[in-house]
């Protein structure tokens, strides 16, 4: 078995929990992910950690905020008029935002009664994910 390099295609299956323990996401119930090693395709702590590997093999990788999905920015949590929001919001739901001519997705964090609190940050910002990774 050839060992993967930077640029071959790969198909993984992987589980990804928190410092925790907790199950954030798994490919396991689905086709596995397909993307290019060492691209930017993907967190960089993950694009990266197949680099070497072999078809078979499996490995756990922890990955920090900085080699994932980044850290957490405060500045990236704001108040917002309730009534910019549907009647029914709630915590956990996502809108398309608008500032200037940038889009993001924003997520709701708090709902009170005046004010709602959105997060533009990536649900999984400063959190290390360690993945359990199976290449297919």
């Amino acid at each position: 078995m050839a060992e993967i390099k930077a640029g071959d295609k790969v198909r993984i299956h992987y589980t990804v929990t928190l410092d925790d323990g907790v199950a954030v996401d798994s490919s396991r119930q689905r086709e596995p992910l397909e993307f290019v090693a060492g691209s930017d395709e993907l967190i960089p702590g993950v694009s990266q950690a197949v680099i070497g590997m072999q078809t078979g093999e499996t490995k756990t990788v922890v990955v920090s905020p900085e080699e994932g999905y980044g850290p957490h920015i405060p500045e990236a949590v704001q108040q917002a008029e309730r009534k910019h929001f549907p009647p029914d919001v709630k915590v956990g739901d996502t809108f398309k935002a608008v500032a200037g001519d940038k889009e993001m997705m924003v997520r709701v964090t708090k709902v009170g009664e005046e004010d709602v609190e959105i997060d533009a940050n990536h649900p999984l910002a400063g959190e290390t994910l360690h993945f359990d990774l199976e290449i297919m």
